[in-house]
């Protein structure tokens, strides 16, 4: 006997079963966020060598797929990493899906995941289809300070988005698609601010003691 088929409004009546890759009980991920120059790469690293966490960071992620030589999203990434906008979410959902699965094989629980999420459709995505955060590590800086830093690193960095052009178009994304993510953690109350003006090794100390208390670490 065949199964009845169900109209199309009764399907979307049914109950979703589904369920983010990854149980957040079991596995942590903060995002890390703030302006591009605030200084999430040198934190993140600190916080890898001290407490153990994988660093994933999105920007990264891109870059070396951009490079694959065999990546159908090459021409893609590139483009958009030279005008400063966005990627489509399920490249950077995907490819960040597959590092924490290879970390996790290897006995990893704990993850910080930089440079996302920066829109509002990759946060709900990755926390419906991923894992849910515990909550975001926003570092706080004005932009002509970041804009000087990474002009600085431009010079040796061979990045070809550390020019000034491709830096206001970063700033102006991260204001108009990111700060409403940051608002939107804000409103759960699961955001841990960090003034990241100071010296990086005193910059780290209030981000090890937010973590710690966090995570009960």
């Amino acid at each position: 006997m065949k199964e009845p088929k169900l109209s199309m409004s009764e399907q979307k009546s049914l109950p979703d079963t589904s369920k983010p890759t990854f149980d957040k009980d079991k596995v942590a991920v903060i995002f890390v966020l703030g302006g591009p120059g605030a200084g999430k790469g040198t934190q993140c690293a600190n916080l890898v060598q001290e407490k153990g966490f994988v660093h994933l960071s999105a920007g990264d992620l891109l870059r070396a797929e951009q490079n694959r030589k065999s990546s159908q999203y090459s021409e893609l990434i590139s483009k958009h990493i030279r005008e400063g906008t966005i990627v489509p979410m399920e490249v950077t959902i995907a490819l960040l899906e597959n590092a924490m699965k290879e970390s996790i094989a290897q006995g990893a629980s704990r993850f910080l995941i930089d440079g996302f999420p920066r829109k509002m459709d990759q946060c709900l995505k990755f926390e419906e289809d991923v894992c849910g955060s515990r909550f975001t590590l926003l570092f706080d800086c004005d932009e002509a300070t970041m804009l000087s830093r990474l002009l600085k690193r431009g010079e040796t960095s061979g990045r070809e988005d550390d020019n000034i052009e491709s830096i206001k178009k970063r700033f102006r994304t991260f204001v108009e698609t990111t700060m409403p993510v940051v608002e939107y953690m804000e409103s759960k109350g699961k955001v841990l601010k960090v003034d990241c003006l100071d010296m990086p090794e005193n910059v780290f100390k209030v981000v090890k003691g937010k973590v710690e208390v966090a995570l009960g670490i």
